[in-house]
């Protein structure tokens, strides 16, 4: 079975393929609910490559969909924990190999194994309100107490009078909530200095001094940078003709009072970008070459930050252009700013999604730890 991703006029379709090369129609219904609600396309493959775990599953067992139920779905955990990942990873530790029929690969992550079961709870959400399915939801959800007792948890607008109950899947992987790694200065300016084109560092610098994520700065519009007032509107679009678009759907208002990132934004602009591009995009493919004022995708982002991080010798799996977001929010929060703030300048939806860094470096943890070392010194320096 395979994911089969085309671009066309109306839009992108995405489609699980059978054995035969046939689309799997159920699957298609539900990939075309997700882009009626405007899901992105690489969350639509992201879905159907989650599905085709399921549909191999169904396979194995001799199942059709309509016969999956609850007590199928502890097999479809055990099944998942067995699967080889055919993504080649780096890893600067051992990892547990597989083996099958097609060759080594390590195993899926715990986090993909919760993603792929998200996704068939999902699905099946989707099948039950569509009316093909008489039974209840396979991937059972039950109320959750203990996070409702958590003082720390993001509450909605109308608190304890909310109707939403927190929830949790009785089938899942317990997972490792790891810290994000922030480039330090010595990191940077040698990322800086491998970056020739203005147009990259101007990217690069947006998403270390403004956090800006990779989707939002490819999307961003010459209309959108006001070099007076020292500031970038991130706004949602979801029209980049590479597919690129920003993960939230918060606009907001990011102030770049650093000049390093608006002097390079405006020289990229005013010397490097080709001026008979017709497209509002800043960023574009420059060159003479067949993709001239093409505008750039994330795929060619990536590229052009991994070759940098390997000619500055900085290069590590978790080194990627989202680590300079991670670097921003962690220097800010370092800083002092506040987390209603830093929440705002982020774009995230819950103060929730800030809780990473503040396990990075939290600024009360550090002063209580040195009281009680200045408390503990001056009981060893006292009279004997």
């Amino acid at each position: 079975m395979r994911v089969r991703k085309q671009r066309l006029e109306s839009g992108t379709r995405v489609e699980l393929l059978d054995e035969a090369g046939e689309p799997v129609e159920i699957v298609s219904g539900f990939l075309r609910s997700l882009a009626a609600r405007d899901y992105s396309p690489n969350t639509l493959v992201a879905y159907a490559h989650d599905l085709r775990h399921l549909w191999c599953f169904f396979t194995r067992e001799g199942l059709a969909w309509q016969e999956f139920a609850a007590p199928q779905a502890l097999a479809l955990l055990e099944y998942l924990r067995l699967v080889p990942s055919r993504r080649p990873r780096q890893r600067m530790s051992l990892t547990v190999a597989t083996v099958d029929a097609e060759g080594p690969g390590t195993k899926l992550a715990p986090a993909t194994v919760n993603r792929i079961l998200a996704a068939v709870s999902s699905f099946y959400e989707y099948v039950i309100m569509a009316g093909q399915y008489g039974r209840a939801n396979p991937i059972e959800k039950r109320p959750d107490p203990a996070l409702q007792r958590v003082s720390e948890r993001h509450r909605p607008f109308m608190g304890r009078a909310s109707r939403q109950k927190p929830i949790r899947r009785s089938v899942r992987v317990k997972t490792v909530q790891r810290i994000p790694r922030p480039l330090d200065e010595v990191q940077i300016q040698a990322l800086l200095r491998q970056l020739k084109r203005l147009r990259d560092q101007a990217i690069v610098l947006l998403m270390l001094q403004g956090g800006l994520r990779p989707g939002e700065v490819l999307s961003l519009h010459l209309e959108d940078i006001a070099y007076g007032r020292r500031r970038v509107i991130v706004r949602h679009r979801s029209d980049h003709p590479k597919g690129a678009r920003s993960k939230s759907r918060f606009e907001r208002v990011v102030d770049l009072h650093e000049p390093e990132t608006l002097a390079t934004l405006s020289a990229y602009v005013m010397r490097e970008r080709p001026g008979d591009a017709d497209s509002p995009l800043v960023f574009l493919i420059g060159g003479g070459g067949k993709r001239r004022l093409e505008a750039l995708s994330y795929d060619g982002l990536v590229r052009m930050f991994s070759r940098a991080a390997a000619r500055a010798k900085i290069r590590e799996p978790w080194v990627t252009p989202h680590a300079c977001r991670h670097t921003h929010a962690t220097r800010m929060w370092e800083g002092g700013m506040r987390e209603l703030t830093l929440q705002k300048r982020l774009g995230h939806a819950s103060p929730e999604s800030l809780r990473v860094y503040t396990r990075v470096s939290d600024p009360e943890v550090v002063s209580d730890y040195n009281r009680a070392l200045g408390g503990r010194a001056a009981e060893e320096d006292g009279p004997r």
